[in-house]
């Protein structure tokens, strides 16, 4: 209840003009087109900045995976040498 009689503030948001307190149409419509294209410029930057990072993403991905796979193959050749050794180590059966 308390939200509804109080005052609604502002929020400002940098580059951007108040146009309602234009009283002409020329000039409202000049303000709003301003912000408009603030807008946009605001917005195609914000898409290149994530395109950015998701491309550096997807790098990370990639040397990611690429690490993973050597490790793999490095591990299987450990255990197959590991094998060998016990192999080596037993001793013969008993007859």
């Amino acid at each position: 209840m308390l939200v509804l009689l109080s005052p609604a503030l502002a929020q400002d948001i940098r580059g951007l003009e108040v146009c309602t307190a234009e009283k002409q149409m020329e000039r409202r419509t000049g303000c709003l087109q301003a912000n408009v294209e603030y807008l946009q410029q605001a917005l195609a930057k914000l898409t290149r900045e994530t395109q950015d990072k998701l491309a550096t993403a997807g790098r990370d991905v990639a040397a990611a995976r690429a690490e993973i796979a050597t490790l793999k193959s490095a591990l299987a050749k450990l255990a197959g040498e590991v094998a060998e050794l016990k192999a080596k180590a037993e001793p013969a059966p008993k007859k």
